[in-house]
């Protein structure tokens, strides 16, 4: 199973990504606001009730100590009647006596022992937030002090200032909803940038990747136009000159092979000429080779054999010659399949039915090379003799498929089959399974010729081993050939020989 990021395209990870960055910029930003407009709001209410609640001391004037509680009360409901910036409810403390501008002479709750033990070393006031009820609260306590000059005492009377601040948190409340109610659209503004700056980096990779393929298809002279001068901009500019370093490959790697491919051709040209001579005269010694001593007749039979071997392996030569060059052409024929089996066996002295078994399907015809179908069927058979095992079993029979009628020839000999690290190599040139066979009769370019052959009919060969043992080449070939051209899909030949 493939993985998530898998799955997910490059534009759809930058959007993503593009959109997370804003995401996250506009929830920090919100926070930050929040706690700035917060400690903003919060501070300005305390200044003000801190200082409203000090003039309104101040003005007052202490009188006796003990203060009389009527006294105490009336000016408890003054002070409450000019808080600012909302409505108070004061608070009068001196020792147990305790009023409140709403008539309950309970201490109230919202008055902490810890701001009593602050107001009382500090005699310019003290403030505190707390929560009532599950509602914010500013609590100010202010002491009334005896002024001596620029020495203030304190008088142990204390006023306590209560104000709700439900309407300050609720101006914060509504800021950070605003500002949340306005990070949506702005994330949803954000995918048009997202999307220009997604296209900005995905169109030089698309560029790449479509250069990428055309270069994959043979296509060398493949460029991209370079813009800008950033990192994309330089992988475009590597793609290019690599672009450049592998075209001048390939074609100085085409005119090597097309050397060579000449070179081949010309030599094994040249080659004919003189060992038809030496063919004629090895045939003379051949005929003498009786009359002479046996050392001599041993190194007349020897060169005779080679020059022999010699002679077959420039024909192969310039068969494959003629493959590579593209000069090997057709001479297409209607043919009785099952006589042109016998005809290519008869030719070469295979009529022992102990050597050779024919399973020849009757009546099948088709239009093929005759003389590339002999050498398909004779490389085969002679492969299978002389690296298999006796008895081969030929046979040949139509199979109607959906793509049409197909000629089926299977060669199977009793050998022991071909080893599997063999198999990937069995059609390559010049390959042969045992090192050590370098000077057999096999030149190694027999079955690459049959290959090319089969190829050539726009069919294919596969090697195999039989599941009784033994190796199976198998050719399958359109009763009409020609039309169809050579397959394009090698993967279809799985075999290996000579």
């Amino acid at each position: 199973m493939r993985q998530l990021t898998g799955r997910l395209g490059l534009r759809t990870r930058l959007i993503a990504a593009f959109l997370l960055v804003a995401a996250i910029s506009a929830a920090t930003t919100a926070a930050l606001t929040y706690r700035e407009a917060r400690t903003a709001v919060l501070k300005q209410v305390q200044d003000t009730a801190v200082a409203t609640l000090r003039d309104q001391v101040e003005n007052l004037g202490m009188g006796s100590v003990p203060p009389d509680p009527e006294i105490l009360q009336s000016q408890v409901m003054d002070i409450a009647r000019r808080g600012k910036p909302h409505t108070w409810i004061v608070f009068a403390e001196y020792g147990t006596l305790s009023i409140s501008s709403n008539g309950t002479r309970v201490p109230s709750t919202a008055v902490t022992d810890t701001l009593r033990d602050q107001v009382r070393g500090n005699p310019h006031g003290a403030f505190q937030r707390v929560t009532q009820n599950g509602r914010p609260m500013l609590v100010v306590a202010m002491p009334a002090v005896f002024t001596h000059g620029e020495i203030r005492e304190a008088s142990g009377l204390v006023f306590y200032g209560v104000m709700s601040l439900a309407a300050e948190e609720g101006t914060v409340d509504a800021m950070v909803g605003a500002a949340r109610d306005g990070a949506l659209p702005a994330l949803a503004v954000a995918v048009v940038p997202a999307l220009l700056a997604a296209r900005g980096v995905l169109r030089p990779v698309r560029d790449l990747r479509r250069a990428a393929r055309r270069l994959g298809r043979g296509e060398l002279d493949t460029r991209i136009e370079v813009h800008g001068t950033d990192e994309l901009a330089d992988l475009a500019h590597t793609f290019n000159e690599s672009a450049v370093e592998l075209e001048r490959s390939v074609e100085e790697l085409q005119r090597a092979e097309a050397r060579a491919r000449r070179f081949a051709a010309d030599v094994s040209h040249e080659l004919r000429t003189p060992l038809a001579g030496m063919l004629a005269v090895t045939e003379v010694l051949d005929e003498d080779a009786e009359l002479l001593d046996p050392d001599t007749a041993a190194a007349v039979r020897l060169v005779s054999t080679e020059t022999g071997k010699l002679a077959l392996l420039v024909e192969d030569l310039m068969e494959i010659s003629r493959f590579d060059a593209r000069a090997a052409e057709l001479n297409l024929d209607e043919v009785d399949v099952a006589e042109a089996v016998r005809a290519t066996l008869q030719r070469r002295h295979w009529t022992d039915p102990a050597q050779v078994s024919t399973y020849l399907e009757p009546g099948v015809r088709a239009r093929l090379d005759p003389r590339r179908f002999d050498v398909v069927l004779a490389n085969l058979v002679g492969n299978a003799l002389r690296h298999g095992g006796a008895p081969v079993r030929v046979s040949a029979r139509a199979e109607h498929r959906d793509d049409g009628t197909r000629l089926v020839t299977e060669v199977a000999d009793s050998g022991p089959g071909i080893a599997a690290e063999v198999l990937p190599h069995i059609f390559d040139r010049f390959f042969k399974a045992d090192a050590a066979r370098t000077r057999s009769a096999g030149s190694g370019l027999g079955l690459a010729i049959t290959l090319e052959n089969v190829r050539l009919h726009g069919g294919t060969v596969r090697a195999a081993n039989g599941p009784a043992g033994g190796a199976v080449f198998t050719v399958e070939m359109p009763l009409e050939a020609g039309g169809d051209g050579p397959p394009e899909a090698a993967d279809e030949l799985s075999g290996a020989g000579e």
